[in-house]
């Protein structure tokens, strides 16, 4: 399932957000509040993204840690850039996430990175959907660790794809 992302649209596109600068300008398109906070983009392959995010003024919340919201975006955009790339492969397909869930376990400051490793789950519910032609869900896990490497925040996100007619 993971031959997708060979494809010529996969191939520039991963190309295009792994550029920092391209990064940016999409963002400040497509996201402005990722923008905003100053999300990056680490790592994008077919198995996984990393995303990361650090504290900082706009991030910040009165607590002297980051936002809640600040880290489920930065979560969100680790299985969604994913979602993104294999979607390039092929013809068009709806992505919607269904739902979230958050569990947090250590105060974050600093440096927090967001790894996702559902990349073949997804590259499969989305070739499953433009094959039947029905809707797919898959649930990603997007990790959140501090500099030290202990883990401050947990997501789950329910992805749908839909393959459009």
């Amino acid at each position: 399932m993971l031959a997708t992302i060979d494809s010529p649209q996969a191939a520039a596109f991963r190309r295009q957000v792994l550029s920092p600068t391209k990064l940016r300008l999409f963002m400040l398109r497509k996201l402005p509040m990722a923008w905003l906070a100053g999300l990056r983009l680490t790592e994008l392959t077919a198995e996984g993204a990393a995303v990361s995010i650090r504290l900082k003024y706009l991030t910040q919340n009165p607590f002297r840690s980051i936002y809640f919201a600040c880290l489920a975006m930065a979560a969100e955009l680790a299985s969604g850039m994913q979602a993104m790339m294999h979607v390039q492969a092929g013809g068009p397909v709806s992505m919607l996430v269904v739902n979230m869930q958050g569990n947090f376990t250590k105060k974050a400051v600093g440096l927090i990175v967001f790894t996702c490793p559902d990349g073949a789950a997804i590259a499969q519910a989305i070739a499953e959907s433009r094959a039947t032609g029905e809707g797919r869900t898959v649930d990603c896990t997007s990790t959140g660790t501090d500099e030290a490497g202990d883990v401050v925040a947990v997501f789950r996100f329910t992805w749908s794809f839909r393959a459009k007619k």
